[in-house]
């Protein structure tokens, strides 16, 4: 039915506490693996720390920033599988992670 990825990016670069580069990253994350946006918010905290979310044609995903960790835990929700493993590559790329951690959760309807 649908998938639903969450992945830890951990050893990212400066882009974690810029709203506009994370907004032109998840745009182009969504533009690579061929969505489009249908909504999008974004949220800088003070001192530091930004959320992003956007739902997309498929479903939708949020980014979440610690700037002072390294680190964005990133969801991913839809309908088709190949969106949320590209969107999380495509992030791993353009937030310069040393490392990422996937989990993927199958959502089903019915038994």
């Amino acid at each position: 039915m649908a998938k639903q990825l969450i992945a830890d990016l951990y050893g990212c670069g400066e882009i974690l506490d810029d709203p506009e580069r994370i907004r032109k990253a998840a745009r182009e994350a969504i533009r690579f693996v061929g969505a489009d946006i249908v909504e999008e918010c974004m949220h800088e905290f003070e001192p530091i720390g930004v959320t992003y979310f956007a739902v997309i044609t498929t479903s939708h995903f949020s980014i979440h920033t610690w700037p002072e960790h390294g680190y964005a835990a990133v969801d991913i929700f839809s309908c088709t599988g190949s969106v949320a493993e590209g969107i999380s590559a495509k992030l791993q790329q353009l937030f310069g992670a040393e490392k990422i951690c996937v989990q993927t959760v199958e959502r089903r309807i019915g038994q």
